[in-house]
């Protein structure tokens, strides 16, 4: 199982499977940034309790999609270039894909 920070590529294609979309997911988390600031503004000014959490449900709603984007990336590249090589590298890409499933639906 690889670790947070691990930089190793998928084995086959020598990459990983977001690389095609790097600029798309940067300016999603551009956009995020600017919700989390957002949101210590509305704090710093005093906000509504309800306002800030309205947009703290967002900026939640926003990094999960940005999560199941990569997941979908990760099994469509790294997860199938494993599976058709098959093997143990194969096994241990699918326990990796359980493990980050399991850990979205728990959060």
């Amino acid at each position: 199982m690889t670790q947070a920070g691990d930089t190793n590529h998928c084995e086959t294609s020598g990459h990983h499977g977001y690389i095609t979309d790097r600029d798309k997911y940067l300016k999603r988390l551009k956009r995020i940034e600017g919700q989390a600031r957002g949101i210590s503004r509305m704090i710093e000014e005093e906000r509504y309790c309800i306002d800030i959490l309205t947009q703290a449900d967002a900026l939640t709603k926003a990094i999960k999609g940005v999560a199941l984007a990569l997941l979908d990336d990760h099994l469509r590249h790294c997860v199938r270039d494993a599976a058709a090589a098959s093997g143990p590298a194969a096994d241990a890409r699918l326990t990796e894909a359980s493990e980050a499933i399991a850990r979205l639906v728990r959060s």
